[in-house]
């Protein structure tokens, strides 16, 4: 499907759709499950953790990203499952706007496919971040098949990523690999370490004292 083509059946859809008036919020469908929310919730919280001291990228799931080149929010809309910008603000939004974002698409994306997705995330989403994002690296995965992917941007098209020893993908963008780790999706770091949430950080430190005979209760 062309361009041209998305705009018109989206313009149609839109023709059923009241917009309110002023700054929209994402206006993204529920999830398909609750396993794609806690992977959306997993991924974003640790490079949270990761980047915490970073205030140049901005990480979200689920969120709307309006790219309409006539600065319209009733077309040209897409709305990833997960997908991280570097070189902005790091800050709470509604949305992601692309022309009030100089211009700025995600520089990493993941879908989470489901039945009712994986054809589009597959196909007219893939042409849409590689043609028009042009967003370097993307990647899919189904957390009930455990169906992984990944591309990187090369010369204006997506070649696929090759998956090192551990079955893990290298994300250029994000300096980290992305690999299953009991049954979801997780970042690794350079050398092949899990990149850990809050709770598993507070855990190895806890084992920590405790091999030190110290109790982390007392602390």
């Amino acid at each position: 499907m062309t361009i041209a083509q998305e705009l018109d059946d989206q313009e149609g859809i839109c023709q059923d759709v009241i917009f309110p008036p002023g700054d929209l919020y994402s206006d993204e469908p529920p999830l398909e499950s609750e396993l794609h929310l806690r992977q959306i919730i997993l991924l974003l919280t640790c490079l949270e953790w990761l980047w915490r001291d970073r205030n140049d990228f901005y990480a979200v799931g689920n969120l709307t990203i309006y790219y309409s080149p006539r600065q319209r929010k009733s077309e040209y809309f897409r709305g990833p499952d997960f997908f991280v910008v570097l070189g902005t603000e790091r800050k709470t939004r509604k949305s992601w706007v692309v022309w009030e974002e100089d211009g700025k698409y995600p520089n990493v994306i993941l879908e989470i496919l489901s039945d009712s997705t994986a054809n589009t995330d597959k196909g007219l989403k893939k042409e849409i971040y590689q043609d028009t994002f042009r967003t370097l690296d993307y990647f899919w995965f189904d957390p009930y098949t455990q169906e992984f992917a990944g591309f990187h941007l090369v010369d204006g098209e997506y070649q696929p990523l090759q998956a090192s020893e551990q079955g893990y993908l290298w994300s250029q963008q994000l300096g980290l690999y992305l690999g299953v780790y009991e049954g979801l999706l997780r970042f690794f770091t350079r050398d092949g370490q899990l990149v850990p949430t809050p709770e598993e950080t507070a855990e190895r430190l806890a084992a920590k004292l405790r091999e030190l005979n110290i109790d982390p209760d007392t602390i």
